[in-house]
C-alpha cells in the first residue's frame, strides 16, 4: 500500500481530486480537518483541553463546540492560535498514524491518501511515502473561492498571504498535479501516477 500525502493552497481543488480518486481506485482517504472535528467532539481529549484553554463560552447547549465562537477566541491575537494548534495537531497526527497501521493490517487498499493543509509544516513527510502538491494558478484559486465559497477579495488575500510559497510546496513534494485547467486534465495526471505505481506492484 502506497501512502500519499496531498497538500496545496486553498482553492487548489484537492477535495474534488480526492473525490475522483475515491471513485476510481481501491483506496482510503483521511482528511485531517474531518479528524480534527471528530477529536473535538464531547468526550474526546481535544474537547476537554480546548474548553479548558478557551472557556465554556465556546460551547453550545448540547456540549459541542461552537466553531464560530471558538474562532472568535482564537483570532484575538497573542499565542492562542498556537496553543490551540499544539492541542489539536499532535492528536490528529496520532490518530492518522493509528489509521495507517490499521490499513496496513487490513490489506484492503492499494493507496492511502492523507489530505492536510499543514502536511509540510507538521512533518508528515517523515511518516508518509511521499507528498503530492496540487498546484493551481492564483487566478484559478481566487475564482474558485469566490464562486464556491463566496469569499471576498480581502479574505482571499489574507488566506493566500498566510500559506506556504510555491517554491516551498515544490521543494517538499515529490509530485506536482497541475489543477489550473480542467478537472479532467488534473485527473489524467493522477491516473498516470497511480497506474505507474500499480504496474510496479
Amino acid at each position: 500500500m502506497k501512502i500519499i500525502g496531498i497538500t496545496g493552497g486553498v482553492g487548489a481543488g484537492k477535495t474534488k481530486l480526492l473525490g475522483y480518486v475515491e471513485k476510481h481506485y481501491r483506496c482510503r482517504i483521511i482528511l485531517a480537518d474531518e479528524v480534527a472535528h471528530l477529536l473535538e467532539e464531547p468526550g474526546q481529549k481535544c474537547h476537554m483541553e480546548l474548553v479548558k484553554l478557551l472557556g465554556e463560552g465556546i460551547l453550545n447547549p448540547d456540549g459541542t463546540i461552537d466553531k464560530k465562537r471558538m474562532a472568535e477566541k482564537i483570532f484575538v491575537g497573542g499565542d492562542v492560535l498556537k496553543r490551540v494548534n499544539d492541542i489539536v495537531h499532535p492528536a490528529v497526527k496520532e490518530y492518522i498514524l493509528r489509521e495507517i497501521e490499521r490499513e496496513k493490517e487490513l490489506k484492503e487498499s492499494d493507496f492511502l491518501f492523507v489530505e492536510a493543509a499543514l502536511l509540510i509544516e507538521d512533518g508528515y513527510d517523515k511518516i508518509l511515502d511521499e507528498l503530492w502538491y496540487v498546484h493551481a494558478e492564483p487566478e484559478a484559486r481566487r475564482s474558485r473561492l469566490k464562486e464556491g465559497r463566496a469569499y471576498s477579495d480581502e479574505k482571499i488575500d489574507g488566506i493566500l498571504k498566510e500559506q506556504l510559497s510555491e517554491e516551498e510546496f515544490r521543494r517538499h513534494c515529490g509530485a506536482v498535479i497541475d489543477n489550473s485547467g480542467s478537472l479532467a486534465d488534473a485527473c489524467r495526471q493522477i491516473d498516470e501516477k497511480l497506474e505507474e505505481y500499480l504496474c510496479q506492484k
